[in-house]
Order: C-alpha cells, then structure tokens, then sequence
C-alpha cells in the first residue's frame, strides 16, 4: 500500500465532512487552538486542524521532545535490528508547510475553568480548543519496588520510545549465554495489546542467532495473549522451540532489585537477568490532574463524535488516554484516526457546521514475528447514535492466516505511510 492509496483509504473510513478546505471560515484565525502532546494523536491532530481550515486555524503544538519517536518499530531497537534513527522523524515538516506553532515544553497544568495551560517553563497561554494527547503513565506504585529497581536499572519498561528503548537492547547485549529476559506484561487494557508479545518474539530472534542457550519467559496477567494468540503461538512453536516459555495468569506483585527477583500472589518466584516489567498503565498524568480520568481513576470518558471529555468542555482527548469503545484497541494508529475525526468536529463547531453524525475510523496493527515476517489484524468500527460509542463492523476488518515476509514488507509500509500522514 503506497501513501497515497493510505492517504485515501484513512480519508475514506472516516467519512470527515466534506469541503472543510474550500469553506472555511475567517474566524478561525481567531480562535486559540493548543495542542499538547505531539505524538500519533496530536501531531495528526495538529497537521489536520490545518488542512480542514485551508491553514486558516491558529494552532499551536507542545511538545517537550525535539523529533518524533515511533513505539510502532521499536521492538526493531530493542532487539538490536534497528537504530534510534530509524524510529525518529522531525517535527519541522509541521511548522514549515503546514504552518503550525511549535512549542518545546511540557504542560504542567490546565485550569479548564480559566480556559489557561501554564507549560513547565511558568509560560501560561489562553486557549479556545484544548485537544490533549497525553498518552499513558506507568502505574509505577502497582507494583511493590519496581520504583526502585527502576532508579537501581535493574527493571526497565520502554514502552515509550525513547532512551530506555536503547537501554534496554544494551541490557540484552550485555546478557550472558544461557540468561534469561523476562517480560511482564499488565492486564488489559494496556497501551498495544499485541506489542510484549512482538517483543518477546524480536528478542528471541535474537537470542537465537546470538545466544542460543538463553531463553525469554513471558509472564502475563492476563489468562491468554490478549491479541493475534493463535498466530503467535504459531510461530513461537515452530521457530522458537526452547527459546519462548509462556506463563499465563502470572500477575508481579514485588520486584526484589538485589536479587533480580519477581514476586507474585499465588506462582513461585521468578529470577531473570533481564527483567523488562510492564506495570499496569493509566491515562498522561496531566490528564489526571485536570480531573479528567472519570473512567476509574485510570482512563478519560469522551464524547465519540468530537472526542470532547465528557469531563469539562473544550478540552478534546484523544489516543491511549481514553476509555476506547468496545473491541477498539489503544494503538498508534487509533490515535491517528481520533485525532482526524476530533479535528474534523472542532473545525466545523468554530465555523457553527453540525459535525458529522456517523464517523467511522479503521485500524491495522502489524506484529512481527522475526526480523521479516510479520502478521496483522485490522479493523473498522462505526460510530452508533443509539449507544453513543463506536462499535466494530462486523466482517469488515481481517486477520492474517500466517506469518509471511510479505507481510513484513507490508508492515515496514504501513509504518512510513502512517509517519508521513502524521508528520509530513
């Protein structure tokens, strides 16, 4: 698929009102617009809120990291098959064609009330449209002293992508023949189901042409892969025969640093040289701290068709951070398509429009199983009026039936296509 069949294929699934670029109107310049977050949902958000007002929108984007870092690939780095670079784009093609102000700060507080974001450096800014893609926050304290392990470097989580992702390959280089990485991986939901998994299978793969004594134990709360378990399952058993050990309802209580050491309620105690713990997983705390997370504390309610949080006006959150809609997963991808479908409802609200009652958004996820092959799962889910949610079309998503290079191949595409419509 080439970026621009991608292009038409997204524009197509979200069934966005038509004509934004040719009706747009001339108070939209007025209107204050903050971004905050610059990954798949924001940056996406941001580019978009521009190409539907003809670059007529005053958008501002903040974002504290100086490029782009895709978690999708990042498996890639981890197990040693990649750079950094290779997941890294600039922000620039934001600023310079699509006239987006950029701002390298982190949001320290929202006062929905007062319509103000004060950012870290103690700059406050005035806003009419808050769109907040905060992505997740590790629930560090869920699990009884991985805050310290983590300070001591002895767990690692990488799941965003950033300096841990290459931390913890060097971890991996660094392990001794006949060792053992372990990953834990949360009950769901969690931001990519299917991506420890990925993992596990990319770190085998490389535990099999560098260390073939060693072995990657995966201990997962849930009581079965949360995603694409049948095709993974499939490929751990024919390429990865005493490499991958599976340990289901294995959910990690404590973490013993000295000792490399995980602790569970009922299971036996686990050692392991590698120890990658993913802790259970919330909305961006400045998502939290808004007093946005209605949904358990955890996650942020939305308004489907405008992705307003249910929470407070004016504030549209999209990506992990949110309550999804049934069957609908925390993904790259997903975040990508709120954002098209916040940014098509916000545009015609500032221009008075009625926002499009049925919005439908898709969402592919590739997974590899080895450095070529890969699987996918796809999915199309449409807005229903009467249950105010999304919901999945039956019949109109897919699975793969095996892993192929072909899929690889496919995979690496979707990647720099979704790069592009996010960034370029």
């Amino acid at each position: 698929m080439n970026r621009r069949h991608f292009l038409a294929h997204s524009a197509a699934g979200l069934s966005l009102l038509s004509g934004f670029s040719s009706y747009a109107q001339a108070n939209l310049d007025k209107a204050r617009i903050l971004v905050i977050g610059g990954g798949f949902g924001g940056a996406t958000a941001a580019k978009y809120l521009r190409l539907f007002s003809n670059n007529t929108a005053n958008v501002t984007l903040i974002e504290p990291n100086a490029s782009f870092l895709s978690c999708p690939m990042s498996n890639f780095v981890v197990a040693g098959m990649r750079t950094m670079a290779d997941i890294t784009s600039p922000y620039e093609s934001l600023t310079k064609h699509h006239g987006i102000k950029l701002i390298r700060d982190s949001v320290s507080a929202i006062d929905p009330d007062k319509k103000i974001v004060t950012l870290a450096s103690g700059t406050t800014l005035s806003y009419d449209k808050v769109v907040l893609s905060p992505g997740i926050s590790l629930m560090m304290n869920s699990i009884e002293g991985l805050t310290k392990a983590n300070q001591a470097g002895v767990t690692l989580q990488a799941w965003k992508a950033g300096p841990e992702t290459l931390m913890l390959y060097k971890q991996l280089a660094a392990m001794r023949d006949g060792g053992v990485f372990a990953i834990s991986i949360p009950e769901a939901p969690y931001r990519c189901p299917p991506g420890p998994y990925e993992r596990a299978s990319l770190v085998a793969n490389y535990l099999k042409q560098h260390k073939p004594k060693s072995k990657v134990l995966i201990l997962d709360a849930n009581q079965d892969l949360t995603s694409k378990g049948a095709l993974f399952k499939k490929a751990w058993a024919e390429q990865y025969s005493g490499l991958i050990e599976y340990l289901p309802s294995h959910n990690v209580a404590s973490v013993d640093a000295k000792t490399k050491t995980l602790r569970f309620e009922v299971q036996d105690d686990v050692r392991a040289d590698v120890l990658n713990v993913l802790p259970a997983m919330s909305a961006g705390e400045i998502a939290i701290k808004t007093g946005l997370a209605n949904a358990n504390g955890r996650w942020v309610n939305v308004d489907f068709l405008n992705f307003e949080a249910t929470a407070t006006k004016d504030i549209h959150v999209l990506g992990d951070a949110i309550q999804t809609a049934p069957l609908m997963p925390k993904s790259g991808h997903m975040a990508n398509q709120h954002a098209k479908v916040a940014a098509a409802a916000i545009i015609a609200q500032l221009n008075d429009w009625p926002v499009n009652p049925a919005p439908v958004v898709n969402n592919t996820c590739y997974s590899f199983v080895n450095e070529q092959a890969a699987v996918h799962i796809a999915s199309v889910h449409q807005y229903d009026a009467q249950a105010k949610t999304f919901k999945s079309v039956s019949g109109a998503g897919g699975l793969s039936t095996e892993s192929s290079t072909k899929e690889g191949s496919y995979a690496w595409g979707w990647a720099h296509n979704i790069w592009a419509d996010t960034l370029a």
